[in-house]
């Protein structure tokens, strides 16, 4: 591999640290062993903090994300300890949801998302705030629902953001509410995750004109029944819960497929062949998706037992797709269209302007700096690929668009990418890994 050329854009003000993205000097060829779904590992946290017993998460991720959900949970009386015989692994041990706490939720969706819901079983108020960048992520549908299910919800700022308490109490007993998730399917998710511990049950109904993301809410409903609640979603856009007892488990977590997606789309623009160990034959996650995704834009992907392997040409080609089932791992097939042959067209995606950032705005001003041609949709995005040049790439805290930087730097030289630091909320050590990937044996 190469460095960077130390060429950073003239108007970067030097208030953040800059890391040198490096370059391919040829064809990748990489195994890279991908961290466990944050989207799981915070799910399975959730329902073992409402247990019906003591249970085991095995090879969670240790993230920012992960850690904050279970710094918070421990904030509400939950044990989250580590294994000391099986060293990675979390031992739960669920208890009374205790009151009085204070829960940072840092940048972390699901934890301000999945987590107020809970605190309506507490013997008292919870409060929740997060980084400054949290506080302008929506909340008001969750605080809607909560008040409609009859807690008291204070709000300490903007209605509808961070900051907030939340009272339950015995007068919260569940039954049924409508929610408008077209912000993010996060907010039905965290209403069902809890719901089984309500006396009534719950049943939650979307309101809203689209539903992005509905994988994560799959996802949901299958951890759930996993854990053996009763979930009906026989009409669509309705989720009723039965109230039951939550198994406790002993549960192992997938490798995180979107986090996959930079070291796989790193084939596709680089050339070469990138493989992921543990790839399931069947899963939730909606980075499932990929393969078929990068296949449609000149990859070639194959399955050997549970190692995916992608194999890319360096000449990517543009498509016009729907990525509103996998809206995460839009920033990333954005920097392998910015590198395309022709065209592509990103739809169903309105949704990540309320995400780390708004990551449509972010992606557009980006992919201007370093010289092709992106334009913002009502639901998405249009890149128009042209020769690119060096610059500095901002992340705006967000991890995804640190990722997004790194790829394109693959193949670009003179890249920079601001706080790549930010990657940790979801990657621990995503710079060693693009690192290792880039070492030929």
């Amino acid at each position: 591999m190469t460095g960077a050329d130390d060429h950073p854009s003239r108007d970067y003000d030097g208030t953040l640290p800059l890391w040198s993205a490096p370059r391919a000097d040829g064809p990748l060829d990489a195994t890279v062993e991908v961290p466990g779904s944050k989207s799981l590992t915070n799910r399975y946290l959730v329902l073992a903090a409402l247990a019906d017993g003591p249970g085991r998460l095995r090879s969670p991720l240790r993230s920012r994300d992960s850690l904050l959900m279970a710094a918070a949970l421990r904030q509400l009386g939950i044990g989250v300890e580590d294994d000391p015989e099986h060293p990675g692994d979390w031992l739960i041990a669920p208890g009374p949801v205790r009151g009085g706490a204070e829960v940072d939720c840092g940048l972390a969706g699901t934890v301000m998302r999945f987590l107020p819901p809970l605190a309506l079983l507490a013997d008292g108020p919870v409060r929740f705030d997060g980084d400054p960048g949290a506080r302008v992520r929506p909340m008001g549908p969750v605080l809607t629902a909560l008040r409609d299910l009859g807690a008291q919800v204070v709000e300490e700022g903007e209605p509808g953001f961070l900051p907030f308490r939340v009272t339950g109490g015995p007068q919260v007993r569940g039954g049924a509410v409508d929610v408008d998730a077209s912000g993010s399917s996060q907010f039905v998710s965290g209403l069902l995750l809890t719901a089984a511990r309500l006396p009534e049950g719950l049943t939650v109904r979307h309101v809203g004109a689209t539903l992005p993301s509905l994988p994560h809410i799959e996802m949901t409903v299958a951890a759930l029944r996993d854990a053996g609640v009763e979930v009906d979603d026989s009409v669509p856009g309705t989720w009723r819960v039965s109230p039951a007892p939550v198994a406790a488990r002993d549960v192992r977590v997938e490798p995180d497929l979107s986090n996959s997606a930079p070291f796989l789309c790193a084939a596709v623009v680089a050339g070469g062949t990138v493989r992921v160990p543990g790839w399931p034959a069947r899963t939730t996650q909606p980075g499932g998706l990929l393969p078929g995704i990068l296949e449609r834009m000149g990859a070639t992907c194959s399955l050997d037992g549970d190692v995916l392997s992608v194999r890319g040409s360096g000449q990517p080609v543009g498509i016009d797709l729907d990525l509103s089932a996998a809206g995460e791992i839009a920033p990333t097939i954005a920097a392998v269209a910015a590198l395309a042959q022709g065209r592509t067209v990103l739809r169903g995606i309105a949704h990540l302007r309320g995400h780390e950032t708004d990551r449509l705005a972010a992606l557009r001003t980006e992919i201007t700096r370093l010289g092709a041609r992106a334009e913002e949709t009502a639901d998405g995005l249009i890149i128009d690929p042209a020769p690119l040049h060096a610059a500095v790439v901002r992340s705006y805290a967000d991890h995804r668009m640190a990722t997004f930087g790194a790829l394109i730097g693959l193949v670009t030289p003179g890249v920079a990418v601001e706080d790549v630091a930010t990657t940790s909320k979801t990657i621990p050590d995503f710079t060693g890994l693009w690192d290792a990937m880039l070492v030929r044996g």
